[in-house]
C-alpha cells in the first residue's frame, strides 16, 4: 500500500508537471522575443531580418525585438544565442556564414552550428553581385581580370565582415580565377559600400537589396551576379560563371535558429507563423523587391540543408585553403 501511495504521488506529480509545461508551451509567447542579427543596421541581413520580425510580431501577438550583435563574421551573435537560455525567447537569424561556413573557416568559433542550434526555418536567398567603382578602368569580369592580373595585390574587395558571403564571394573569385586582390573586411555591408562609393576600394561582391539602388544611380558597377542563373532585378548582367569563372557559383540564405534543446512546440509554433507570413502577398512583393526569394521549409528540410550546406562548403575551403584567425 505505502509502493502504491508513492507511485500514485509520483504520478500525479508528473501529470502535474506536464500540464504546467503544456500550459506554458501554449501560452508562448508571453513576453518579447529576440531575434539577434549579426550584422550592423542597414546591411541586407539586417533588413531581411527586420522585415521578417514585423511579420512575425504581428502573428505572434509579441514584439519580436532586433538586436544586432556583429563581429567575426557572425561568430559574436551566433555564441550569445547557443548560450542562451532554450525557451523561444532568444533567437538567431542566421546567414549561411554563420550557420554553414565559419565552422571550416574558424580554429574555434565557439559554437558547432549543427550541434548547438535547433533549426526553426529557412527563410529567404539572394544573389550577390560584383560591383566596382565607376573609375575602375573594366567594364565586364574579363576586363578586371586583366587588370588584376597587370597589377597583382593592387586591387582591393571590401566585405561585411570575414566570413560573411561576401568575403566567401571574394575568396572563391581570387581561387578560381588565379589572381591577388586583396581583403578589406568591414563590420557590416553599409560601411563598405560607403568606402566604395568613396573610391577607397576597388570592388565589392554586396547582396542585391542593398546594392541596387547604387547600380542604378550610377554610384557603382554592376558586373556580374553570384548564382547559377542571372538576376530579373539586375537585366543584362551575366553571372560570373558566363563572365570568365566557369563554374563559379554562391547564393547567400538566411534562416532562424533557437539554441538547442529549445522544445519542439516551440520550434513547431515559430516555424508555422514564419512559414505564413513568408506566404503573405505583401512580404513576398517586398522581398522580391529587394531582389530576395522567400525560401521557406520546415525544422528538419532546414536542418537537412544547413548539414548539406557545411559538407559543401567545407569541402571548398579545405581544398582552397582558405583559413581565417579568430
Amino acid at each position: 500500500m505505502h509502493r502504491w501511495t508513492i507511485r500514485c504521488t509520483r504520478w500525479l506529480a508528473l501529470c502535474g508537471w506536464l500540464a504546467a509545461t503544456a500550459s506554458a508551451f501554449a501560452a508562448y509567447p508571453d513576453k518579447p522575443v529576440r531575434l539577434v542579427v549579426p550584422f550592423p543596421p542597414g546591411g541586407a541581413t539586417d533588413l531581411l531580418a527586420r522585415e521578417v520580425s514585423h511579420a512575425l510580431s504581428v502573428r505572434l501577438g509579441q514584439s519580436v525585438v532586433i538586436e544586432n550583435r556583429p563581429g567575426a563574421g557572425g561568430n559574436i551573435a551566433a555564441v550569445a544565442v547557443a548560450r542562451a537560455p532554450a525557451d523561444g525567447y532568444t533567437l538567431l537569424f542566421g546567414t549561411f556564414g554563420s550557420l554553414a561556413v565559419n565552422k571550416s573557416l574558424y580554429d574555434k568559433p565557439g559554437y558547432d552550428p549543427l550541434k548547438d542550434f535547433a533549426p526553426v526555418a529557412s527563410v529567404a536567398y539572394l544573389p550577390n553581385v560584383l560591383v566596382v567603382h565607376p573609375s575602375v578602368p573594366a567594364r565586364n569580369v574579363a576586363e578586371l581580370l586583366a587588370l588584376a592580373r597587370r597589377e597583382p595585390g593592387k586591387l582591393t574587395y571590401g566585405s561585411f565582415g570575414n566570413g560573411s558571403s561576401s568575403h566567401l564571394a571574394g575568396e572563391l573569385f581570387t581561387h578560381m580565377a588565379g589572381v591577388r586582390i586583396d581583403h578589406v573586411p568591414y563590420k557590416g555591408s553599409a560601411p563598405a559600400m560607403t568606402d566604395l562609393i568613396g573610391g577607397r576600394l576597388t570592388m565589392m561582391f554586396d547582396s542585391i537589396s542593398t546594392a541596387l539602388p547604387y547600380v542604378r544611380d550610377g554610384r557603382v558597377r554592376a558586373l556580374a551576379v553570384t548564382t547559377a542563373k542571372p538576376s530579373e532585378q539586375l537585366p543584362g548582367v551575366p553571372t560570373l560563371a558566363a563572365a570568365g569563372v566557369p563554374g563559379y557559383e554562391l547564393t547567400a540564405w538566411f534562416g532562424v535558429v533557437a539554441p538547442a534543446n529549445t522544445p519542439a512546440a516551440i520550434v513547431d509554433r515559430l516555424n508555422a507563423e514564419i512559414v505564413a507570413s513568408l506566404a503573405q502577398p505583401e512580404l513576398a512583393a517586398r522581398l522580391a523587391s529587394q531582389g530576395t526569394v522567400p525560401f521557406p521549409s520546415t525544422p528538419a528540410q532546414f536542418g537537412t540543408y544547413m548539414r548539406t550546406q557545411y559538407q559543401k562548403w567545407d569541402g571548398l575551403i579545405k581544398s582552397a585553403n582558405i583559413h581565417l584567425d579568430q
